[in-house]
């Protein structure tokens, strides 16, 4: 099948879409502890959904993965458990920064180090995109998308600080922005593991091409053993923090019983005499995780059609993630305090960030 970019370029935007929204079913969560609710979401988008996404859109996954080197599968694995570790920290990046800025600094690095280490590493950075337009033109575009994200990331320092204590809590219950910001850093460079994880499922996808999978959805299989090692990170926290705080009765509607933590705490407010609505609490927990899973199912159908750069597929996620987790903080009101010098700020780096994504297509278009 000939690389169609413009197409893919909208898979991407699908994806950054179900990206950027998965985290808000989260926010109705009652009466239910940070690692009960993130695990349970887990469970959904690590597990269930990509075996069974995979198994209706490719042929032969078993037989597919069982004939997939050793290597590849280990390699596929252990990038997703770190990813694992910038996964588990987003969600405190999150908590901590908020949708705005949390996800601009954690997805600014982990578009660096996602996009342009793999090529490095592989000797292949001058080549690939030094030597031809239509390279340079996604090198631009990267250029582009980490110029936006800065602009977004200095915006929500702006932010922050034109914010009063009494609308910070409004915004973000639990701002912080020192702790925000280190954990953010943690998250963003674990996170693009994952890059690094689809990267080395390569193997696996022309395994799954020959048994006569459609070229859209190659890289379902890989996603299986990628999200297994990122579940195992997760569910180990989890349930650390489930044996330490006593939070397994949560699952039951028992009530809590104890108090807030500083990792891993409670992102719901305390009441602890009231039943946690159980059937509320299970049905946002899995469509937050569907809606998780979901930017990873546009993103291989997307990258399948981004012809010889392929790897730029991961700025274009990460970008429009960023556009519509901005969007997403305007519509939960966490910009609603700024200055319009501040709005017009964020609204700058948006734009910046739509412009990279269509250079970035233009350059893959060339390529083709």
């Amino acid at each position: 099948m000939t690389p169609n970019p413009a197409l893919g370029l909208l898979f991407h935007w699908l994806g950054g879409l179900a990206s950027a929204s998965f985290y808000v079913p989260y926010k109705g969560v009652r009466l239910w502890s940070w690692e009960v609710f993130w695990l349970t979401g887990g469970i959904v988008s690590w597990l269930i959904a990509p075996w069974l996404f995979a198994s209706i859109g490719s042929e032969n996954v078993l037989g597919v993965l069982a004939a997939a080197p050793a290597s590849t599968l280990f390699y596929c694995y252990l990038f997703g458990a770190l990813w694992g570790l910038g996964g588990l920290t987003f969600g405190l990046t999150l908590r901590y920064l908020g949708v705005s800025l949390g996800m601009a600094v954690a997805l600014g690095l982990t578009t660096a180090f996602g996009t342009l280490v793999p090529p490095i590493f592989a000797g292949e950075f001058a080549s690939t995109l030094l030597n031809s337009t239509s390279g340079l033109l996604v090198f631009l575009g990267i250029l582009v998308t980490l110029f936006g994200i800065g602009i977004v990331a200095k915006a929500g320092h702006a932010k922050e600080g034109e914010l009063t204590p009494e609308e910070r809590v409004q915004g973000v219950r639990e701002f912080d922005f020192r702790r925000g910001i280190f954990v953010a850093i943690f998250s963003g460079i674990m996170s693009s593991c994952f890059a690094y994880g689809l990267a080395a499922g390569e193997p696996i996808r022309e395994l799954s091409l020959a048994a006569g999978t459609g070229a859209l959805w190659q890289g379902l299989p890989v996603l299986c053993v990628v999200l297994a090692g990122g579940f195992t990170t997760n569910f180990i926290w989890c349930a650390i923090l489930i044996a330490r705080n006593r939070s397994f009765g949560e699952w039951l509607g028992q009530p809590r019983v104890r108090a807030a933590h500083a990792l891993g705490a409670d992102a719901v407010p305390q009441a602890p005499r009231r039943d946690a609505p159980l059937a509320l609490n299970y049905g946002l927990c899995a469509l937050a995780g569907l809606l998780w899973y979901l930017q990873f199912f546009f993103y291989t159908m997307g990258e399948s059609q981004m012809g010889r750069f392929g790897f730029s597929s991961w700025t274009l996620h990460m970008a429009s993630i960023i556009i519509f987790s901005t969007l997403w903080g305007f519509g939960l009101g966490e910009w609603k305090a700024s200055s319009a010098r501040t709005k017009r700020m964020v609204w700058t780096g948006i734009a910046t960030l739509v412009g990279a994504t269509i250079i970035i297509g233009w350059g893959n278009a060339l390529g083709s």
